[in-house]
């Protein structure tokens, strides 16, 4: 699991390749601190390279989101593929979650 962060301007952005599971969860959590730590800004999590989010990928995708909410912040999941739209759909998470194409974010 890779994660690269890319800060421009008032927005934050972490671009997540590879399987978000168990196993990779507690050094993802690490990775994102940045984005924690800039919780006021916009933030997106950008997933078009993620191919798998687990239960403990969901709960690091909730830790930013109350983050964010705490700070008066914003965040964005963008290009999830359709087995990640069927979880966040399964869980809610489409309605706890702005999720944008590219071509409609900003």
């Amino acid at each position: 699991m890779e994660v690269k962060i890319i800060e421009k301007d008032n927005v934050i952005t972490a671009l997540l390749k590879g399987r978000l599971d168990t196993s990779v969860s507690q050094d993802v959590a690490t990775q994102l601190q940045p984005v924690l730590d800039n919780a006021g800004k916009t933030i997106i999590l950008d997933c078009k390279e993620l191919s798998y989010i687990s239960s403990s990928g969901l709960r690091i995708f909730l830790t930013v989101r109350k983050a964010a909410a705490a700070n008066n912040g914003k965040v964005i999941v963008r290009d999830i593929n359709n087995e990640i739209r069927q979880v966040f759909m399964m869980t809610g998470f489409l309605n706890l979650f702005d999720v944008q194409e590219s071509s409609t974010a900003e």
